[in-house]
């Protein structure tokens, strides 16, 4: 029989197929095992079609064998098969689908899962292969054909022998090149790999014959003799867990499945398993790792769930399906609803792919929520190993997502002594009290101890901790939480006020020593804003204060950020004065008798605030040497 020569521009578009569409060779395997399920999914129709054709599941599968010295490879199935005619239009034609025109022509219910769509999945095979065979027998028909074709020079279709219905493909690997490894398709455990990676799941047996090592019988006591032996293994393992009932299964199941599927090498700290039916139908299984990945906060981790179609392996991590901040989440979600571009390795971004996405947030969330309320511990748990990530999130998208995060952050209490919500922080305030009120800190002990929270501590309100440096970004970016405020214990105007006769003292005495104060911020050069009497220190000299929207922990934070030169970025600093300190009265003798005293004391009273706060010195020279004089003095 004379060679045929491909239809519709098929020498370009099959050199295409060859060299361009798919971006990883392997690729090939999963295709040629999504037909062969296809060709037996449409033998399980025509049995419910036509009740004199049987349908026995055992005797349909899968079988890939491989034989190594004369480079054959070769998938079959046991399905429909097909005819001479089929043969020719749907390999003689490119991008000609014969499962899309069976699904277009036969109402499929849903227990019939045909995988195919563009009619180009079997071409992939050039790209490892010198020439191709296919041996098919249809079950309409007891004649066998066989379809052969090097590529884009044409193909040949010819009578031949085959006893059963179903199909053969028979691959000619091609040999090894300097940039190509080709032999790897040969070998069978990377076969065996390739099927557990891409095929799992798919619902029919997928078979092979493999080597295996044994102890020899009859061999004598103390030598050990072994014997190489083939026996028939299921590659696969076909019904995937999230098409289970969940009535079916225990937490060991969905322990054992996320080993297995090496999301983690931890135990999980929370699962769900999501069965969604409606305009998109989905089924998706999401865990969160009890432990941080080792490189979970940097460039090189890479978020996404496994997405799979039919249970055929799409993509192993799509991004698309998890925003950033709930990037910690493993697992996976199959859905035949969803748009896949012509090699299958990548999606289109539809409006499908956005409803699962939609649904899986809020499901993580309602999860999160649900963790909070009933299992705190597990929720710290989680909360120190991803809270970070959540913070983010806020900060990002100038509070975009505020509403989806708010009620999940947490701060440690300086009244609980614990971490808690903001939600139980608004719960918990006093009716006179106006704000939520914080301080920042590098930890949770040298933020107790700071001056400035002392009057809001004596006044009876809870204190939120921020240790993170991102803390304070967060909040300026929530604004409010619960219609109320928040306030940083060391904001110039905290409002906090002395009551009655004690204020009105008070005022006298910032009104009689404002030159003393005038007098102070000239002697500080710039570095303060202002010099002011203190209405919130109690047992402390002096702290700073700042006004505006940045404190000295954001300083300290941008400041550390590239391309930030050291003066680029600075708060405005108030140096506050405890006038009813015993250093006041030392400050105010010093005003009266000995300014260039005064000017010393006060730069080492501005130093000590620094150093309070965790911050550098300008000049630590200077500030020693002005104590060794107050010293001597």
């Amino acid at each position: 029989m004379g060679k045929k020569q491909f239809k519709s521009e098929s020498k370009k578009l099959l050199d295409l197929m060859i060299n361009s569409i798919y971006t990883h060779k392997e690729i090939f395997l999963r295709e040629l095992i999504s037909n062969a399920s296809d060709a037996i999914d449409k033998s399980y129709y025509k049995s419910l079609k036509d009740s004199s054709v049987e349908f026995n599941k055992d005797d349909f599968y899968i079988r890939i064998s491989a034989d190594e010295s004369e480079r054959i490879l070769k998938v079959s199935d046991t399905g429909i098969g097909m005819t001479k005619d089929e043969l020719d239009s749907n390999l003689g034609t490119i991008a000609k689908s014969g499962s899309l025109d069976f699904k277009s022509n036969n109402e499929v219910n849903n227990d019939v899962d045909i995988i195919g769509q563009f009619g180009v999945g079997f071409y992939s095979a050039f790209m490892v292969s010198e020439k191709v065979t296919v041996i098919s027998k249809s079950a309409d028909s007891d004649e066998a054909y066989r379809w052969e074709s090097s590529g884009t020079d044409g193909y040949t279709i010819a009578p031949c022998e085959k006893e059963t219905t179903g199909t053969d493909v028979i691959m000619k690997i091609k040999e090894n090149t300097d940039a190509e490894n080709y032999d790897e398709f040969l070998e069978l455990y990377n076969i065996k790999s390739l099927v557990k990676k891409y095929s799992d799941f798919i619902k029919y047996p997928i078979k092979m014959m493999m080597k295996k090592r044994r102890k020899k019988e009859g061999t004598e006591e103390g030598k050990d003799e072994y014997e190489d032996y083939y026996e028939d293994e299921i590659l696969n393992s076909m019904v995937p867990i999230w098409r289970k009932n969940k009535s079916e299964l225990k937490p060991e199941d969905y322990e054992n499945f996320y080993k297995e599927k090496r999301f983690g090498f931890d135990k999980p700290l929370k699962y769900a398993h999501i069965s969604v039916e409606g305009v998109t139908s989905y089924n998706a299984i999401l865990y969160i790792p009890s432990k941080t990945p080792f490189d979970f906060y940097t460039k090189e981790f890479e978020k996404g769930l496994e997405l799979y179609s039919n249970g055929v392996l799409i993509m192993n991590k799509c991004p698309d399906l998890l925003p950033d901040y709930f990037g910690f989440v493993q697992g996976l979600v199959d859905s035949a609803d969803l748009s896949l571009n012509i090699s299958r390795e990548t999606l289109q971004h539809d409006r499908q792919l956005q409803l699962i996405a939609k649904t899986i947030k809020e499901k993580i969330k309602n999860e999160l929520l649900s963790m909070l309320k009933n299992e705190r511990e597990k929720y710290e748990t989680f909360f120190n190993n991803f809270g970070r990530t959540l913070k983010i999130g806020l900060y990002s998208e100038w509070g975009a997502n505020k509403e989806t995060l708010q009620d999940l952050i947490m701060f440690y209490s300086s009244t609980e002594k614990k971490l808690v919500t903001l939600s139980e922080y608004v719960s918990r305030m006093k009716d006179e009290q106006k704000y939520i009120y914080y301080a920042t800190g590098d930890n949770i002990n040298n933020i107790a101890r700071l001056p400035q929270a002392e009057l809001v501590a004596d006044k009876g309100y809870e204190i939120l901790y921020f240790t993170d440096e991102i803390d304070e970004f967060v909040i300026k970016v929530l604004t409010k939480y619960n219609e109320k405020e928040f306030k940083n214990v060391s904001s110039a105007d905290l409002d906090l006020k002395p009551e009655g006769e004690e204020e009105n003292k008070d005022n006298k005495e910032v009104e009689e020593n404002k030159d003393l104060f005038s007098f102070m911020k000239d002697s500080l050069n710039g570095k303060v804003k202002d010099v002011r009497a203190s209405k919130r220190l109690k047992t402390h000299p002096v702290c700073i204060a700042t006004e505006g929207e940045l404190s000295i922990e954001m300083e300290k934070v941008l400041k550390t950020m590239p391309n930030n030169m050291p003066d680029s970025v600075h708060a405005e600093k108030i140096l506050e004065i405890n006038i009813h300190h015993p250093m006041f009265k030392k400050i105010q003798n010093a005003y009266a008798a000995d300014k260039e005293k005064l000017k010393k004391l006060s730069n080492v009273l501005y130093n000590q605030a620094l150093l309070i706060e965790g911050l550098q010195i300008d000049d630590p020279v200077q500030y020693a040497n002005d104590v060794y004089d107050l010293l001597e003095q």
